[in-house]
């Protein structure tokens, strides 16, 4: 399991919301490519970035913040947010963003999906599966898809996706822990490379999560506020899960 540090972009700043909030946040940094370099200084490979701007329509205001990112670092880079038609896709993949987040357009635009695993292939393209209550929410979390999260991901299972990420938003940002059962529930019943979002607060959770390992593991464990606020040891953690 490799653990993915999480920065996500608000005003070009770096912030946490608490249950996916924009009016409930804290901002950690205004220069989030700072972050970045920490995370890679402390053996990081890849980073999550979201674009909160973008998950709610407006597009263009974090570019500069990831534009930076991009040419500070030499992690490996997972975007979301906003990412709606070919135009965004191609945008990023010119900056060299490696990996693309579909979570509304998953939902709302099956024939993006489709495009962009063609386009650009199964290791570039993750879709992004945020809940609440088991119902499925869309744009910036704010709308709600009348989904349930389980008829979704059998949906996405049959156009051949690869690689999902799951975020219960009840625990986005509580440092609650993460919804044990709910990735109980995917890994028995799917095949996906499934990273986890949400609620870690310590390598407690980090290795419990890593211990879900029947029959399919978790692939990954992404984390924010937990690292920004000390609770969790960046270093420590990737040693403890024996990460290359």
């Amino acid at each position: 399991m490799i653990l993915i540090p999480a920065i996500d972009l608000l005003d070009n700043c770096a912030v946490r919301l608490f249950k996916g909030k924009y009016e409930d946040k804290t901002v950690y940094s205004t220069e989030p490519w700072k972050l970045a370099e920490g995370f890679e200084k402390n053996g990081a490979s890849i980073i999550h970035l979201v674009d909160l701007n973008g998950a709610r329509g407006s597009a263009g205001i974090n570019e500069e913040s990831i534009s930076k990112i991009r040419k500070s670092t030499k992690l490996k880079i997972q975007l979301g947010g906003g990412i709606r038609d070919k135009e965004k896709l191609a945008y990023y993949d010119s900056i060299g963003i490696d990996r693309f987040i579909l979570g509304t357009a998953a939902v709302k635009d099956p024939g993006l999906l489709d495009f962009a695993l063609e386009k650009y292939g199964k290791e570039r393209v993750v879709v992004a599966v945020d809940a609440r209550d088991g119902i499925v929410k869309i744009t910036g979390w704010e709308e709600d898809s009348g989904i349930r999260y389980m008829d979704l991901l059998e949906r996405i299972e049959r156009t051949g996706i690869r690689s999902i990420i799951f975020t219960d938003i009840a625990q986005d940002g509580t440092l609650a822990g993460p919804n044990l059962d709910a990735y109980r529930e995917i890994l028995n019943k799917f095949r996906f490379q499934v990273i986890a979002s949400g609620g870690i607060s310590s390598l407690k959770d980090i290795m419990a999560l890593s211990a879900l390992g029947t029959p399919t593991p978790v692939f990954g464990v992404i984390t924010g506020k937990a690292l920004y606020e000390g609770r969790i040891d960046l270093a420590e953690a990737i040693s403890s899960l024996g990460e290359d």
